[in-house]
């Protein structure tokens, strides 16, 4: 593999820069975030190859973004960080697919085991296909392949953006926002409100997909788990 990204997910700024000059390397680029919401958009915006995830932070609790990761089909090992006082949350952690976890206070060259363990396992996984297949869609968005009820069904780019932010987030609704600002990252200076809604509908009409693509009035939009829903 040429070339790592970990993201580091800590909120107390001398260990979460110790943390990135530990682990820098010609080999790996370093995305430092201090809250789940910066971690949380450039995870599923730019999925890394290795998470390390603080469980206590200022927005929440890190155990929730462990469970998105995990339930996105996202195939990226979390390690998670922990306090001495925390053994219930480590347990709770690994049982939701924390790949593993690193105590606070540690040692530096164990922390470097520990991730260059993940990152091997990752260089030897098989490649996994961006393939999204839920009830009667199935998107796959390396190749740029669309289908829902097995016809197939052409997307612009915009369109092929919003479907995969919606899908990496099911269940989790995106302001407005968050959306307008990472679906049109052209620098433009402004951008009419009213694009996204036209970008919604007709995406929420190519896929028939009204029964997916929620509103959710005065917030954004969604994709709805149907077991949710």
């Amino acid at each position: 593999m040429a070339g790592f990204l970990i993201v580091i997910v800590e909120d107390d700024k001398d260990l979460n820069s110790g943390l990135c000059k530990a682990l820098k390397s010609e080999d790996r680029t370093i995305v430092s975030c201090a809250a789940l919401n910066e971690a949380r958009e450039q995870i599923f915006l730019s999925p890394p190859d290795l998470v390390m995830l603080d469980i206590n932070l200022p927005d929440g609790n890190g155990l929730d973004l462990l469970k998105e990761i995990k339930e996105s089909g996202l195939s990226v090992p979390v390690i998670l960080l922990s306090a001495n006082d925390t053994d219930a949350d480590v347990v709770k952690g690994l049982e939701l697919g924390a790949d593993d976890y690193v105590t606070k206070p540690f040692s530096l060259s164990v922390l470097r085991a520990r991730v260059n363990t993940q990152l091997r396992k990752a260089e030897n996984r098989e490649p996994k296909s961006d393939v999204v297949a839920i009830d009667q869609y199935a998107f796959d968005f390396d190749k740029m392949v669309f289908t829902a009820g097995g016809l197939e069904v052409s997307l612009s780019k915009t369109e092929q953006r919003l479907l995969k932010m919606l899908v990496s987030n099911r269940g989790i609704t995106l302001g407005r926002e968050e959306l307008i600002d990472r679906l049109w990252t052209d620098g433009a200076e402004y951008v009419d409100e009213n694009a996204l809604s036209v970008a919604i509908k007709r995406l929420r009409d190519k896929l028939e997909a009204k029964d997916y693509i929620k509103t959710i009035y005065g917030l954004g939009y969604q994709w709805v788990k149907k077991d949710e829903s």
